[in-house]
């Protein structure tokens, strides 16, 4: 009787592991969040607030995280080789960002790195295209995912999570610039 149980309980935990494991192991081995919106500014007024990290406290949402968050600038003052680092014992973690390409005023490349909670290593783009009298902002963050990031997609929708955040980055970005 206690090995059929022990069997049922196996079988009750182990398939639905294993089914979630490989099920997890199909999605793509890449990844691509990305979010847009159009502001009445142009260009110019748009491109100095994303190219200059000492900014950001003003729309990103991530600097909220945690205010007691220590941060570190260097390299150039902004744009190409303007590096940005934080550490954080909260929600924010640890990373390291840098600009990459920045051709004023069309776009600005991140390179992307986390340390703490988990490692990671992407790229944040945002593109900014001049249509009449507004500008459209795209904020896009991609790289590779990997098998522990799959297992989470599994249960939470990163798009969302992420999409999210970026949603409300472009809306301050957007009063900011507009205001």
């Amino acid at each position: 009787m206690v090995k059929t149980i022990a069997i049922v309980i196996a079988v009750l935990v182990v398939v639905p592991l294993a089914a979630i494991l490989i099920f997890a192991a199909t999605k793509p081995d890449t990844f691509r969040v990305q979010r847009a919106t159009s502001i009445k500014a142009p260009p110019e007024k748009i491109f100095p607030l994303i190219a200059d990290f000492h900014g950001w406290g003003a729309w990103s949402p991530y600097e909220k995280l945690d205010p007691a968050m220590k941060r570190t600038f260097s390299g150039a003052a902004s744009g190409k080789g303007a590096v940005y680092e934080w550490d954080s014992d909260g929600k924010a973690g640890k990373g390291r960002m840098e600009i990459t390409d920045a051709p004023a005023p069309s776009k600005v490349t991140i390179k992307l790195d986390f340390f703490k909670p988990f490692e990671a290593h992407n790229i944040a783009e945002f593109t900014l295209e001049p249509r009449g009298d507004t500008t459209d902002l795209t904020w896009a963050m991609y790289g590779p995912s990997l098998y522990i990031a799959k297992v989470m997609g599994v249960f939470f929708n990163m798009d969302r999570m992420i999409g999210t955040d970026f949603e409300t980055g472009l809306a301050n970005l957007k009063a900011r610039a507009e205001g």
